[in-house]
């Protein structure tokens, strides 16, 4: 089943807010083997200018990840998740992700072709606090490898 291009500039419902806590940035920062003070101290982080304890620049794949869910469990678009590989991922921020944040994702599918037997689909997710303020913009570019 090929991808359905019609999709091109679905949005689907905002998910529910996330609460960026302390302890997930640290344990992300870990994860990416990054040791700046920055995303485990919040001393430091306010020495930087942080209300709190700052996130890796690539954190919000954490909130994106499950925003997009809605995405590839559309039925109608066509998304074999077994045969997806990632593709690309781009961040563009407005300003840092922070612990204390209550952060709201939605997603929109930015674009949908076919190349090689492959399908590709783009998203966009918009991460805003839940009060509205932008935060930072993601694209995703997944592969769905064709059966030949």
């Amino acid at each position: 089943m090929s991808l359905d291009p019609s999709f091109v500039g679905r949005t689907y419902p905002p998910t529910a807010p996330y609460q960026v806590g302390r302890e997930k940035i640290r344990e992300f920062a870990t994860a990416i083997g990054t040791a700046d003070p920055a995303h485990h101290d919040p001393a430091a982080a306010r020495a930087l200018g942080h209300p709190d304890v700052v996130a890796p620049p690539t954190f919000p794949i954490v909130l994106t990840l499950a925003a997009n869910q809605q995405i590839i469990d559309d039925p109608d678009l066509g998304v074999d998740y077994s045969r997806v590989v990632h593709g690309d991922q781009r961040f563009a921020y407005t300003r840092p992700v922070v612990a204390g944040d209550e952060l709201v994702c939605v997603s929109v599918i930015d674009d949908v072709s076919s190349r090689g037997g492959h399908g590709f689909l783009t998203t966009r997710t918009e991460v805003a606090t839940a009060a509205g303020e932008p935060v930072v913009t993601v694209w995703s570019k997944l592969v769905v490898r064709g059966e030949g």
